[in-house]
């Protein structure tokens, strides 16, 4: 029997788009790859997957059920819709701001060298009202983006938001760690670290998907 088969498993990927008006939006470099792939490592073991991705040009990966969102709002709603599930894997790089109102109409240029400001407020914590949820998942899964001192960012998120695990990589200004087909991750729990990779993402997600499926009861 397949590790993961009659299980359900639920995937966010990719970023999310915060819209300023019809025209402009917030968002961030993320190409939805990894969680894609890991979505399809855990079709291949057997689980029953949805996918939820923000607006990327991916194909569905085969026997996966897909939801597509725009903003971290919808993202929201989508993937708690989905609970009950067995494993949330939140691989998605969501936004943790919004522009507090969308302009109507396209913003123009004003006279003068005046800068613009923008309202942002707080998005909902999607990987926090998973973990809190009273149908919480089995296993939590995080994803971690970080630019600097990974371990402890990656450790203080881990016990914020009750997860069970947190997958961290080390992102750079120049784009490294974003849309490459290749990742390295450290997966932290409780108790010490895993290193997977330096890999391509499929070989990453394969075993990443392993390693959660070796936790499950």
């Amino acid at each position: 029997m397949s590790a993961l088969a009659g299980r359900r498993v639920v995937v966010s990927a990719g970023p999310t788009f915060e819209d300023i008006d019809p025209v402009r939006f917030l968002g961030n470099r993320s190409s939805g790859k990894m969680g894609f792939a890991i979505a399809a490592a855990a079709t291949g073991l057997g689980a029953q997957v949805t996918l939820v991705a923000g607006p990327v040009a991916l194909p569905t990966p085969a026997g996966v059920a897909r939801i597509d969102v725009r903003s971290a709002a919808q993202m929201h709603d989508a993937v708690m819709a989905t609970l009950p599930c067995d494993v949330y894997i939140g691989a998605a790089a969501v936004a943790d701001y919004t522009p507090a109102t969308i302009a109507p109409d396209k913003l123009k240029k004003q006279p003068g060298q005046g800068g613009l400001t923008l309202e942002l407020v707080r998005t909902r914590d999607i990987l926090a009202d998973v973990a809190a949820h009273p149908r919480r998942p089995r296993l939590v899964v995080g994803f971690a983006a970080e630019t600097r001192d990974v371990e402890a960012y990656a450790r203080a998120k881990l016990a914020a938001k009750k997860l069970d695990l947190i997958a961290a990589n080390r992102v750079g200004v120049d784009g490294s760690g974003f849309e490459s087909d290749d990742n390295t991750l450290v997966v932290f729990d409780a108790d010490g670290a895993t290193t997977l990779g330096p890999a391509s993402k499929a070989d990453v997600a394969t075993q990443l998907v392993d390693l959660i499926a070796a936790r499950l009861p």
